[in-house]
């Protein structure tokens, strides 16, 4: 019985055992999980100034790296903090309440953020400098989300940029109810000698930004309170900014940098049409990352299961509609 002791011991059992392991069914889970992962893959993109990795698992982008200094400015999945790099968000931005929502008389469960970022996407074109995904419903995505629909994800480097490029056709003869999101996270600080207070996060023109409520477990209460800006434009970043998890905030410009005082370097991201932008990082630490989202929706009512069909600020796409959106990350 000296084997069963050794399973009980190892939670990552040597390679040896994997068909016995298999047999036995011991550590299912994790070797189906790890042989799923085994057969991601990874796309480098790169022009004169920056180089992009992409996973086809949720078309997550896992590497930005800006050549003339080799410096990583995407966040690199330490599960101390958050095992995510760049999440694509889709056909939800948030929590649903109860992991429910329901259509026509119908409740389906989905997760946190949608099911588009834990699924592996089809690579549909590569260039040089872009590269294309492509998402459709499935029957397991039928069973969750009961829509039809081609999701295109398109990277293009420009310069010291990369846009990334959501296009989602409705193939269904109804319409197509949605939402689109993007969490990237970065690190802070981005050099040598800068501090995480050292950064400061600014939009680029003056506004009267506004907060949104939130409840401890992250569902939205229903207000909006007034979030204080210098000279209309910047906040500094600070640890304890996200202690009651992260900061959703709408009324605001369609772009903000992340920017060092001390090395100024820097993030620029720019989101036209989506009309909340979130910052966050894991709540009570002092993780050395900012994720920067901007959603075109937010997460469910505390305590409400929404109905599709009236859930807040959702996109809809007529039968056989396209509808195309896009935010650009800058690096510096």
């Amino acid at each position: 019985m000296i084997f069963p002791k050794i399973v009980q011991e190892s939670k990552k059992p040597p390679k040896i055992f994997t068909e016995a392991l298999v047999k036995t069914g011991y550590f299912m889970y994790t070797i189906i999980k790890n042989k799923q992962r085994s057969f991601n893959m990874e796309y480098t993109i790169e022009n004169k100034k920056i180089k992009v990795t992409v996973s086809d698992m949720g078309a997550e982008m896992t590497s930005l790296v800006l050549k003339k200094t080799g410096v990583e400015y995407l966040w690199q999945a330490d599960p101390e903090y958050w095992t995510g790099h760049a999440y694509n968000l889709f056909p939800i931005c948030g929590r649903l309440w109860d992991g429910k929502y329901t259509y026509r008389g119908e409740t389906y469960e989905m997760n946190l953020h949608g099911f588009a970022r834990k699924t592996q996407y089809e690579l549909a074109e590569q260039t040089e400098t872009s590269l294309t995904f492509r998402l459709t419903d499935s029957e397991a995505s039928l069973k969750i989300y009961p829509f039809r629909f081609e999701l295109l994800l398109t990277y293009t480097l420009e310069d010291a940029s990369v846009i990334t490029t959501f296009r989602v056709e409705n193939r269904d003869d109804k319409e197509l109810i949605f939402a689109l999101g993007g969490h990237p996270g970065f690190n802070v600080p981005l050099a040598e000698g800068d501090t995480f207070e050292d950064y400061t996060l600014s939009f680029a023109e003056k506004c009267e930004p506004r907060q949104l409520k939130m409840s401890e477990t992250c569902y939205y209460l229903g207000e909006t309170t007034p979030f204080k800006v210098r000279c209309g434009k910047s906040f500094p970043l600070r640890h304890d900014l996200f202690d009651n998890d992260a900061v959703f905030l709408t009324d605001v410009a369609s772009e903000v940098t992340l920017k060092s005082s001390v090395s100024k370097r820097f993030v620029k991201v720019t989101y036209p049409g989506m009309k909340y932008v979130g910052f966050w990082h894991k709540p009570k630490t002092e993780a050395p990352y900012v994720c920067i989202e901007p959603w075109t929706s937010i997460p469910a009512d505390d305590g409400c299961v929404d109905d599709l069909e009236t859930k807040r600020d959702m996109m809809r796409l007529a039968a056989g509609a396209v509808h195309e959106q896009s935010f650009t990350i800058a690096i510096g």
